[in-house]
């Protein structure tokens, strides 16, 4: 099986920078546990990207394990993009804008 080219958009490498940021300044450390879960997360998609539920159109949300935070994707020629990581919290519209 050909290894799929992973694009992480600007936005979206902002939005994990945000959050990790927010999660050391509240515990040292977690901020750090937030990327690997991001990693994680990330060698998940590329592993099997079409197991993770279309939310909206043909983006998909993969879930990060132990935060509230999903990653939205989309699956385009041979390619993996993902768009935003965002908290499970915010309106789902955010990512819509992101296409």
């Amino acid at each position: 099986m050909m290894q799929q080219q992973i694009i992480v958009r600007v936005i979206a490498e902002t939005d994990i920078i945000e959050a990790a940021r927010w999660y050391e300044q509240r515990d040292q450390g977690l901020g750090t546990e937030f990327i690997r879960a991001v990693d994680a997360c990330i060698a998940a998609i590329v592993r099997n990207p079409r197991q993770y539920p279309v939310v909206y159109e043909n983006i998909r949300r993969a879930l990060l394990r132990k935060f509230p935070f999903g990653l939205f994707f989309l699956i385009e020629n041979g390619s993996i993009i993902v768009l935003a990581c965002l908290h499970s919290k915010r309106h789902p519209s955010v990512f819509k804008t992101r296409k």
